[in-house]
């Protein structure tokens, strides 16, 4: 299947409305995270203390999966393992099917945006609203989100302001955000009543205690998850942590590096349904745990690494080619650095090799992970197995999908005449003495590049001349 990174990359970058939302998001996200990191000790000990707890998972991350299916079961959640994206589908609509289930409210979950679950519950007859705002405004839009922690972070005021007018009926355009908000508010609340079940995403999963761990800004992840009579949580087998010590450092590192804030409005603790002596709370609590590639990701000892990802979105933040073409350029659910880490081992290298080559390998990325991925390193790798050989393919899927015999043929014929200095000589004199007859197109190099041209005069000439004119006395 043809990606169509590039073609969409270059519609991004003609539409100058979406550049300017992008560049004052981006921004102002930068300058929130460094107003609350200021001590720079603190947070390379930071850095690193969420790198050791996220490698100590993954080091014992079977034994962690079952102590929390365990754990869990113990509460009374009900745990289901799900190996691919429609088998998590299936099972969701099976539960919700069990409880007649016609309207679903969802927190915020990028797993959900992965299996693709608000289409599939509604070409079954369920409807599957979106509960954060951000997220209601781009399912309104018809959309899918630009960002993993902003999903609407693409539109500016007045968009969403014609959007809501458009959409919405009864409502005038009106660009004062808390009008806006307020109308938000007031359609969500009514539909958090009507819902019969509510699903949400996880950040922390904790084995010790058999605890789902939310964190959001708005309250609609509390909504979801108490007011419905069934919950349904969602998430990636990685998301799992030991031990209840191991949250608050992660927590520190995600609300700084997300959104800069010192910590989230809310932070929510479920580790069963409701109780009897409990006012509230969901009838079942459902956890479903989802592999799709992970494991695969985990047998490959340096694209293992990607699994640490708390999913805070400050390598988008930072990405010079993410802030230039926003997140839809990209065609994936992740999108900027860890989008294009991740979904290439998702979907594979021959769907979505392409979009590793949309980055310039300037570092940004991998300096302000905050569990420190190496962000870059793996983007390479990725690059160099969409061309491997078969011998260097690893378990990427699609890994050499992208070879190209040409490709191949050129390295191989540089590897030779760099080996050979005297077909190296004689070539350097060819091409510096009819340097002028050099092409003035060179395929997609010169699609926005100056064709390059051999100099008159090697580097080997030049020095040879003024070594000679030093032994003769002249000025060098």
């Amino acid at each position: 299947m043809k990606n169509l990174f590039r073609e969409q990359a270059i519609d991004a970058l003609a539409d100058p409305q979406l550049r300017d939302n992008f560049r004052g998001a981006m921004d102002f996200l930068r300058a929130k995270r460094q107003s609350v990191f200021t001590d720079a000790k603190e947070l390379e000990a930071l850095r690193s203390l969420g790198h050791q707890i996220k490698a100590a998972t993954l080091a014992k991350l079977p034994d962690l999966l079952e102590q929390l299916e365990a754990n869990c079961t113990k509460n009374g959640i009900q745990v289901h393992w799900a190996e691919t994206s429609e088998q998590a589908c299936e099972i969701i609509h099976g539960i919700i099917a069990n409880q007649n289930g016609k309207l679903a409210v969802k927190g915020k979950s990028m797993v959900s945006e992965e299996i693709g679950l608000n289409h599939y519950l509604e070409e079954r007859g369920i409807e599957s609203l979106e509960s954060d705002m951000g997220e209601y405004i781009v399912q309104l839009a018809n959309e899918t989100p630009s960002h993993i922690i902003m999903p609407a972070i693409h539109k500016s005021k007045e968009q969403i302001a014609q959007l809501f007018e458009e959409k919405i009926e009864g409502v005038s355009y009106t660009d004062n955000v808390d009008e806006l908000i307020g109308t938000g508010r007031e359609i969500l609340r009514e539909k958090f009543r009507q819902a019969d079940i509510g699903i949400s995403g996880v950040n922390f999963a904790v084995a010790e205690t058999g605890t789902l761990c939310l964190v959001e800004n708005e309250g609609n992840g509390r909504m979801c998850t108490t007011v419905p009579s069934t919950h349904i949580a969602v998430t990636g087998i990685e998301k799992v942590v030991a031990t209840l010590s191991d949250i608050p450092p992660l927590l520190s590192l995600l609300t700084r590096s997300a959104t800069g804030q010192s910590i989230s409005t809310y932070f929510n603790m479920i580790s069963s349904p409701r109780k009897p002596d409990e006012k509230d709370g969901p009838n079942e609590v459902h956890l479903v745990l989802l592999d799709n590639g992970r494991s695969r990701m985990y047998q490959d000892e340096s694209l293992q690494q990607t699994l640490r990802c708390i999913r805070c979105g400050a390598c988008m933040n930072h990405c010079p080619v993410y802030s230039r073409i926003g997140g839809h350029a990209y065609g994936t659910v992740y999108p900027g650095p860890i989008g294009q880490v991740v979904m290439p081992q998702i979907e594979g290298l021959e769907k979505q090799g392409e979009m590793t080559e949309g980055c310039s390998l300037n570092g940004a990325c991998g300096e302000v992970c905050p569990v420190e991925i190496p962000l870059p390193d793996l983007i390479r790798k990725l690059r160099e197995q969409k061309s491997a050989s078969p011998e260097d393919r690893g378990v990427t899927p699609g890994a050499g999908s992208q070879r190209k015999p040409k490709e191949v043929f050129t390295w191989k014929l540089w590897k030779f005449v760099y080996g050979a200095p005297r077909l190296y000589k004689l070539l350097t004199i060819v091409f510096t003495r009819f340097h002028h007859l050099s092409p003035k197109s060179m395929g997609p190099w010169t699609r926005y590049r100056s064709a390059p041209k051999p100099a008159a005069k090697s580097l080997h000439q030049i020095m040879s001349q003024r070594q000679q004119r030093g032994a003769n006395g002249e000025p060098k």
